[in-house]
Order: C-alpha cells, then sequence, then structure tokens
C-alpha cells in the first residue's frame, strides 16, 4: 500500500526531525516537550509499519509481528501524547519568562 509507505517515510522523517531538535535545545522542559512529540512521531512510524506488515503476507507469523508492532507503536504515541501534553503549560510559562 503506497499510502502506507508514504506514512512511514513522514512519520520517521518526523521523528529524526524532532530528536535533532530536542538535541539543540538549551531549554530543559522545552527539551522533554519536543522529545515526546519524536515518542508520539516513532511510535506512529512503529504503528504503520506492522499495519504495512498486515497487508503484504498472510503467513501467522507476519500477522503476530504485525499486532505486536500495532499495539507498541500505538503505546508509545499514546504515551507520547499524554507527555506533550504534560509538558505543553510548562512550555509556555518557560517561554514567557
Amino acid at each position: 500500500m503506497p499510502v502506507l509507505v508514504v506514512l512511514i517515510v513522514f512519520s520517521l522523517s518526523f521523528y529524526v526531525y524532532y530528536r535533532v531538535k530536542a538535541y539543540r535545545s538549551n531549554k530543559l522542559v522545552e527539551k522533554q516537550w519536543i522529545s515526546a512529540k519524536a515518542s508520539i512521531a516513532l511510535g506512529l512510524f512503529v504503528a504503520s509499519f506492522g499495519l504495512n506488515q498486515l497487508f503484504l503476507n498472510r503467513s501467522t507469523i507476519t500477522l503476530i509481528v504485525g499486532i505486536v508492532f500495532l499495539l507498541i507503536g500505538f503505546g508509545s504515541s499514546w504515551a507520547g501524547f499524554r507527555a506533550y501534553k504534560h509538558y505543553l503549560p510548562q512550555v509556555v510559562k518557560e517561554a514567557q519568562k
């Protein structure tokens, strides 16, 4: 599925972008906030890769690996989203100083 391949490439590129941006940041809370966005992107990468595996081959091993990747990816994205929401007000306060 070409749509999933595009999603995989975009999420991987966003992950690399946010990791570099977090590494270059000097503010502690902003660094954690950007790392949370990177975690969301990495989770979407893993989940879309797992979803792509479900469409490629129809073997039992591929099905199990795809489901595991989906669960890990969505779990990582959910944890990253919660961290993003947690650090957002702190980043706003840090930016106002």
